[in-house]
């Protein structure tokens, strides 16, 4: 069977009729585009009208467009700004830690280079130090309070010599040894030092009480004429150590004196300078053995 034959448009006089009114109105646009465009070359005023009319029309649809891209850009340059806040937070919280830091070490170097002073002061005095040495360990967990230091005989260490710090008196060294040496501390109960009131002549004993404070003990029984502040120095009675050294302060009263704070705590102290004795011949008699009568025959 043979194939239908194709239809041609001009076979159908609707196609025919659409065809040319196709064309009709190509030419005619690009006859009026023609027409409109001469008009917009020779007289430029005369659309000016509709162009206003159509950007107004527009107008809207730009701005709410306008308004949409900054709202945008607001809201990520907003979360951008956010970041780099915390960012510059944190940076600024390391720096403050580091400033922190740095300024506790200045402390130290303060309170260290006031400790040398004061050993300078305390060397540059009248009385002539045997040498200077470190405190390098005490006997914390023993009732007995002793401490040992870096100097011993070859250094010009002898027993008995006074231990002092720039705060005040410390100790006296009950043993020396070639390089180091052993210190009784004011605090231990052997110890016993003549003491007085700073102010006046108020003279005392300080003993040891192995708890880290000293019992002030009048010499004249009476009233008791101590008051919580008093500062007491050695008083220079015995012979072994200068008078006018600081050792404690009263804290509590008691009936034949009072309770005082150490005023050179050893577990604060560093650098300590032994001094010689202030009489050599009080060592000298308190060594020597107490002469015994004899019975007559």
């Amino acid at each position: 069977m043979a194939p239908p034959v194709a239809h041609r448009s001009g076979s159908n006089k609707r196609a025919q009729l659409g065809l040319f009114a196709g064309y009709v109105v190509a030419g005619a646009s690009a006859l009026v585009g023609a027409i409109l465009l001469v008009i917009s070359i020779w007289s430029p005023q005369t659309f000016q009208g509709l162009r206003t009319m159509a950007s107004d029309l527009a107008s809207p649809a730009g701005q709410a467009g306008a308004v949409t891209r900054t709202g945008g850009r607001s809201f990520f340059e907003a979360i951008a700004g956010y970041y780099d806040a915390g960012s510059k937070n944190a940076e600024l919280e390391r720096e403050i830690a580091i400033a922190r830091v740095r300024l506790a070490e200045a402390e130290a170097l303060r309170q260290e280079n006031e400790r040398l002073k004061g050993v300078l002061n305390l060397m540059s005095g009248d009385t002539e130090p045997v040498a200077t040495a470190r405190l390098i360990g005490s006997t914390s967990s023993s009732t007995r309070r002793f401490a040992y230091l870096s100097a011993g005989t070859d250094d010009g260490v002898t027993n008995g010599m006074p231990v002092t710090s720039p705060m005040g008196l410390v100790g006296r060294v009950l043993e020396a040894g070639r390089d180091s040496s052993r210190v009784l501390l004011l605090t231990d109960t052997e110890s016993m030092v003549p003491v007085r009131r700073a102010t006046d002549d108020v003279v005392a004993f300080a003993e040891g009480r192995a708890d880290g404070s000293l019992r002030i003990r009048l010499i004249n029984l009476g009233i008791n004429p101590i008051e919580l502040g008093d500062v007491f120095v050695t008083s220079g009675a015995g012979g072994l150590f200068r008078p006018g050294v600081a050792v404690a302060m009263a804290t509590e009263i008691t009936q034949d004196g009072a309770i005082a704070q150490l005023l050179s705590n050893p577990a604060a102290t560093d650098v300590v300078i032994v001094e010689p004795i202030w009489h050599s011949d009080a060592l000298q008699a308190s060594e020597q053995p107490p002469e015994i009568a004899l019975p007559e025959d």
